[in-house]
């Protein structure tokens, strides 16, 4: 744009200092640099001539020099670039140098100044300034002209009082914004804050913080990652992406080294990154990913409290270069502030899941202890059972995954018991779960447990028996009738002590020893197809095969004795004999439902009895037995103690190995017991 020279020096001066009182006056009502740029643009036309006015500002954070005026009336002209190098530039070195320079011919300047980007522009002349405010350098402003000669000393003289008062302006218009930029950062955090004092669910903590800091940079995906440091990997918890295509998603789980957040997660500092550099640096499936989804760039912050690295936030964006360094500084205290959330987040996760754990384990054994166990303690002195027992010994004390197999009835429930009972997991607890006895479309969430609204009815979370026995023992039971669409499931859980709830997508991971039971026989199940051979192999690591009652006849009058004294009491009524005819027939009897058949007979004989004599339904027991002619002795049986039992049975012994307690063919050796135990429990017996 030409403007006609003034008419006289006097006339010309005149015009400069009144134009330089608007200025003045004009500038200090500007606290924006836009409005301030437009103002001062205006009121320069009538005074100085320039085809070129350009105003650039040192960038403390990036050590550059950032363009933010660039006024020029020639429309074929190609706007710089927004940010360059000071040494690059006139106007760094202007900064650097706080000189004033004038250039009457470009072409013919004789000075090492960098004026590659005048000469580019094809700018004849030039006069340029530097910005100055208090002794604090701030910039540079530069007037260019297509004509030589365009700038006398005079128009040097009057432009340098202008950008004393352009940098004022500037320096007030700085501060101003820097103070815009703290009030809108302490009003983040003051609402992070209250985030972090009022939420603790990361999802309603994700849209919150992702409304918040949305007002301060713009992006598209904002998203929380848990870092399993055990494992090494990160698992996207809770994410915020309305545009995504769903590559992205909650639940997602990878190894540290293939996710662009580990570059946060090592260096412990915010890291922005761009397209081109997620795709440089990472060669994954979770990378192309993220690529895929369309994101250009982002910043990766890590979300470390109180020294305990917990994971990261990242933030992208679909468009490009939207992360400046100053927006990431005043990012930086407001990921402190979701770190401090995230970690109470998941410290009340973590009491709830205890709460619910110990309230389930309560409910459990109030249970327990209101049914009947079959046992009190494993009964009988028959070869059969202190086999089993001997292994019971050899594999308690270990982890191994125990197979009962035995009829039903035959006290499979008891020897898991004594298994947990005499193991390291003692003080935990033994879950017991019938596969039998629960529907299979529920034995999944009685299992596993299951998340709020996973399926009709499911109105809040609850955890399953894996969870419930975490650091004890779980004994399955039926474990023959589990579907076989559920038994993958159960074969991952005992090869990687891992699972996910029904419905929730959150992999825990548990300590549990398994005790399984069946009275099925596997291996011909295997073969029809209808039991998984891995499973089954899993399970048959250390197999106890129980033996039936009528494999230890000779057990059976301790235990009719045993029942008959505890019903007694608990019928508080007085059993003082049993016939020598009933117990004959009871151990001639080949009791097909084993030990909980002969329980329940006691139980009914001992409450129909009417006096203190045991009286037996012996035709219903005849039905299935035939005792031999001898087998009835007109002796009457009378009821005796365990300890008696006991005492009886070694003395029996003692008689058969001719008093011998050690040694090859002694009592010990007999009872599959050390010397010393058998002349302690000689002793307590009262046996000389």
């Amino acid at each position: 744009m030409q403007v006609d020279p003034p008419q006289s020096d006097a006339d010309s001066s005149l015009l400069q200092y009144q134009a330089l009182l608007e200025i003045t006056q004009v500038i200090a009502t500007h606290h924006d640099l836009s409005s301030l740029f437009h103002d001062l643009t205006e009121r320069l036309r009538s005074v100085v001539q320039f085809d070129l006015l350009g105003v650039s500002l040192y960038d403390p954070v990036s050590r550059q020099m950032r363009l933010r005026l660039f006024e020029t009336p020639l429309a074929d002209l190609p706007t710089p670039p927004e940010e360059y190098a000071v040494d690059d530039s006139l106007a760094g070195w202007i900064w650097q140098t706080q000189d004033q320079i004038l250039i009457t011919d470009v072409a013919r300047e004789s000075r090492p100044l960098p004026l590659g980007m005048i000469r580019q522009y094809g700018f004849t002349s030039c006069c340029a300034l530097p910005l100055t405010s208090a002794g604090r350098r701030l910039g540079a402003m530069i007037f260019g002209g297509l004509r030589a000669a365009n700038y006398t000393e005079k128009d040097l003289a009057f432009l340098a009082q202008v950008a004393k008062q352009v940098a004022v302006a500037v320096d007030n218009a700085l501060m101003s914004e820097q103070l815009v930029r703290e009030r809108d950062r302490l009003g983040l955090l003051l609402e992070i804050n209250n985030a972090v004092v009022t939420i603790v669910d990361l999802r309603e903590l994700m849209s919150t913080v992702a409304a918040s800091v949305r007002r301060l940079m713009p992006h598209e995906y904002i998203g929380i990652s848990l870092y399993d440091a055990e494992n090494e990997l990160l698992r996207i918890h809770t994410i915020d992406f309305n545009q995504g295509r769903g590559l992205l998603r909650e639940g997602i789980t990878v190894p540290v080294a293939d996710a662009p957040s580990s570059l946060a997660l090592r260096a412990r500092r915010p890291v922005p990154v761009t397209r081109r550099e997620i795709a440089e640096k990472f060669d994954s499936e979770f990378a192309r990913r993220v690529l895929d989804e369309g994101v250009q760039s982002g910043c990766l912050f890590p979300l470390i409290a109180h020294e305990r690295l917990l994971g990261t936030l990242a933030v992208a964006s679909l468009r490009q270069a939207t992360f400046p360094n100053d927006d990431i500084e005043v990012l930086v205290p407001i990921v402190d502030q979701v770190a401090l959330a995230v970690e109470n987040a998941l410290n009340f996760e973590q009491i709830v899941e205890m709460a619910n754990k110990l309230t389930e384990e309560k409910l459990y054994l109030e249970g327990e202890i209101r049914t009947a166990h079959n046992f009190e303690e494993v009964m009988g002195e028959s070869r059969a059972l202190r086999r089993v027992l001997k292994q019971v010994e050899t594999v308690a004390p270990t982890d191994t995954t125990v197979l009962i197999c035995g009829e039903t009835g035959t006290g499979k429930e008891l020897i898991a018991r004594a298994i947990h009972s005499v193991s390291a997991r003692c003080e935990c607890t033994l879950v017991k779960v019938n596969c039998a006895a629960i529907p299979t479309g529920l034995l999944e969430s009685e299992l596993f447990g299951h998340e709020k609204g996973a399926f009709t009815g499911a109105t809040a979370q609850r955890i399953g028996r894996f969870e419930l026995a975490h650091r004890g023992t779980l004994f399955l039971d039926e474990v023959g009738d589990i579907p076989l669409e559920l038994q993958p499931k159960l074969l991952r859980v005992l090869q990687e002590q891992e699972f996910e709830r029904l419905g929730g997508n959150r992999t825990i991971r548990v300590d549990v020893r398994i005790i399984a039971a069946t009275n099925a026989d596997l291996t011909q199940m295997v073969s029809d197809k209808r039991f998984r051979s891995d499973l089954y192999y899993r399970l048959n690591v250390f197999p106890i095969t129980l033996p039936s009652l009528r494999e230890r006849a000779e057990d059976v009058s301790i235990l009719v004795s045993f029942f008959a004294q505890k019903y007694a009491r608990r019928f508080r009524k007085e059993i003082a004999r049993i016939p020598a005819e009933t117990m004959a027939a009871l151990a001639a009897y080949s009791w097909p439902g084993n030990i909980r058949e002969l329980e329940n007979l006691i139980e009914r004989a001992v409450l129909l009895t009417p006096g203190n004599t045991l009286k037996v339904d012996l035709p219903f027991i005849r039905r299935d037995s035939a005792p031999s002619r001898d087998a009835t002795v007109s002796a009457p049986f009378s009821l005796r103690t365990l300890a008696e039992v006991e005492r009886d049975y070694i003395c029996d012994v003692l008689r058969q190995t001719g008093g011998m307690i050690g040694g090859a063919g002694g009592a010990a050796e007999f009872l599959g017991l050390p010397p010393s135990t058998l002349r302690s429990r000689m002793k307590k017996l009262g046996i000389k």
